[in-house]
Formats: structure tokens, sequence, C-alpha cells
């Protein structure tokens, strides 16, 4: 099993930065991806951004490419998400997820096996 803690959320003005960081505790090995998502009141849960653990190789919804940077520690297990030129459209609770498999894509909810709490983000405009 894996233990997943986000922090960093936070109200900024639009245009603003954040940097979300998930760490992660428990049987770390099983990992072989992470991935953020994001659900907004009244939304489904969507993809954010997703990176493979060993081979580093990251994964973004068009709607935040060229905007938000998924990295990660590995002497921390941590994973980071540095979200730049914030938008009001980017409110939401962000959730850090891990998968223990590489059945589905890096995209997928589904494929995802453990899930920390939540962190609100609110851009106001």
């Amino acid at each position: 099993q894996v233990q997943l803690v986000e922090s960093g959320g936070g109200l900024v003005q639009a245009g603003g930065s954040l940097r979300l960081s998930c760490a992660a505790s428990g049987r770390t090995f099983s990992s072989y991806a992470m991935g953020w998502f994001r659900q907004a009141p009244g939304k489904e849960r969507e993809f954010v951004a997703a990176i493979r653990w060993r081979s580093g190789s990251t994964y973004y919804a068009d709607s935040v490419k060229g905007r938000f940077t998924i990295s990660r520690d590995n002497a921390k297990n941590t994973v980071y998400l540095q979200m730049n030129s914030l938008k009001a459209e980017d409110t939401a609770v962000y959730y850090c997820a891990a998968s223990s498999n590489l059945l589905a894509g890096p995209d997928k909810l589904f494929g995802y096996d453990y899930w920390g709490q939540g962190t609100q983000v609110t851009v106001s405009s």
C-alpha cells in the first residue's frame, strides 16, 4: 500500500503561482506512475498531469500545457506540481494519485490505486 499526502493549496490571484506537493510513504516501490487530478464543484474529476516514476516521462492535459510542470524527487518520495499563470477555471480540489501498474494510460482515473485527501486551490479574478 501507498499513502499520499498533498499540501500547498491556497488562494491566489489570477496570473499567480502555486506549488503543490505530494509526499508518498509505505510501499512506494509499487508506484509506477503518479498523477495529479482536479475536481471543481459540480464537475467530474479530471486529469491534470502525470509522471512515470522510473523514467520521469511526463504527461499533461491540454488545458495546462505550458503553465503547469510536474516533477519528482526520488530521494524524498515526493511529486510536485508547479502551477503558473493560474486562471479562475483552475479553481478545484487537487488530488495526488499513485498507480501500481501500467495497464492503463497515465491520464486514466481508473488506473490509479491510491489517492490523497486533496488540497483546495482557489484562483480569484
